[in-house]
């Protein structure tokens, strides 16, 4: 029944998501719509769709209150990292290809490829050899958050062509009829907007409530979540690695096609990358720091074959799979052809990691030389730190 139920309720938390980033994205498009270089992709759309992450981990830690809550943060925002620069790319080109047939390959800037590639690599291994202490304090969440800020302000020094912005014009379509019933559909652009036309404050405030509806749901999807792991017999951060990681996706997903459909190429894939800059620095370090401030505890990690080396292995499992999705993207994007085979390789790539996910789970022994392997990189990785005792 806890199985059924755990269902259920992580069902209606992603639909609930889903609509509310509906209301997101018409807001962000009028905020950014004269952002180019991918932008608009890295940093509103980023933030904004990367809210779910930032209230699923505060509230698996606030819940839980212990290394096993930090544990499914990680979990949710590994898994939502890797979905994102694996399923959401080809999510994109099978909209934009395969499905829609308007054209054959994609045009990305190869030079945001490396941008945000880059500076992902290095926030991933920033939280490996930096936060890696059994007892993490409130500083380890503000280093994170200042990753961000500096990647937020390289954007604006990294100058970029319009090279993959083909025809990015923002358009928004008033809307008709009553707003109670807009609302009880969960439309919130014509709930709050009503027939008028989208200005600055009225997509600041449709900005606000998507977000505030958000992160109201991923209460539930966390609540959704333990049920879940407590009818499988699995540990919350499994759970999360898993589901509460696509679920928290879907909002970076309809954005990123949306933006890919309306010729914004460049913002699609960024968007994919920025979130997941956005998930590692502030979706982990945000409500550690609040955490660890409010409550003036410590979050203590323990040892031995918990969460530790699940932490381990799926942070450095993230960093390969971030490498060989840029090298993909990046190979595509310079031949200017990213096309079906790299979407259907990239889907290729998520498959094999939740069957890694699920054979770690259950502890198959075929994927312990695997396992072990990624914990040694790891351990190596750790040493490096100058604050590793």
């Amino acid at each position: 029944m806890e199985i059924i139920s755990g269902l259920v309720i992580i069902f209606f938390a992603c639909i609930i998501i889903w609509k509310a980033c509906d209301g997101f994205e018409d807001a962000s498009g009028f905020l950014g719509r004269n952002m180019k270089g991918g932008v608009k992709g890295a940093t509103i759309d980023a933030i904004g769709s990367s809210m779910p992450e930032l209230f699923t981990t505060f509230f698996f830690l606030v819940l839980t209150g212990d290394a096993a809550g930090f544990a499914s943060g990680i979990g949710t925002t590994s898994g939502s990292a890797v979905f994102n620069i694996m399923i959401i790319p080809a999510a994109v080109i099978m909209s934009v290809i395969v499905v829609n047939r308007k054209v054959q390959y994609i045009n990305v800037n190869p030079k945001v490829i490396l941008r945000d590639g880059i500076a992902l690599m290095l926030c991933i291994l920033c939280l490996i050899i930096f936060v890696s202490e059994k007892t993490l304090e409130w500083y380890h969440g503000a280093f994170l958050m200042s990753l961000y800020i500096v990647y937020v302000i390289s954007l604006f020094f990294v100058k970029m062509d319009s090279e993959g912005d083909e025809d990015d014009d923002y358009e928004y379509e008033a809307g008709s009829g009553g707003r109670l019933k807009a609302l009880l559909k969960l439309d919130l652009s014509h709930a709050i907007l009503g027939n008028n036309e989208m200005s600055s404050s009225r997509a600041w405030i449709l900005l606000i409530l998507s977000t505030s509806i958000v992160g109201g749901s991923c209460h539930l999807l966390v609540t959704g979540c333990e049920m879940l792991g407590d009818g499988l017999n699995w540990n919350t951060y499994v759970v999360a690695l898993i589901f509460a990681a696509a679920a928290t996706s879907v909002p970076d997903t309809i954005i990123s096609v949306k933006s890919a459909n309306n010729g914004a190429y460049n913002d699609a894939i960024s968007n994919a990358l920025g979130s997941n800059i956005f998930d590692i620095c502030f979706a982990l370090g945000m409500p550690l720091t609040i955490y660890t401030l409010v409550y003036d505890k410590s979050i203590v990690m323990t040892g031995g074959d918990g969460e530790m080396n699940f932490i381990g292995q799926f942070r450095v499992l993230l960093l390969f799979m971030t490498f060989f999705a840029t090298v993909i993207f990046y190979i595509g994007a310079k031949r200017k052809r990213l096309g079906a085979k790299s979407g259907y390789l990239l889907m290729l790539l998520y498959v094999l990691f939740i069957i890694y996910t699920l054979a770690y789970t259950y502890d198959a022994s075929f994927i312990k030389g695997l396992s072990d392997f990624l914990i040694d990189v790891n351990d190596i990785l750790v040493n490096l730190s100058p604050f590793h005792k």
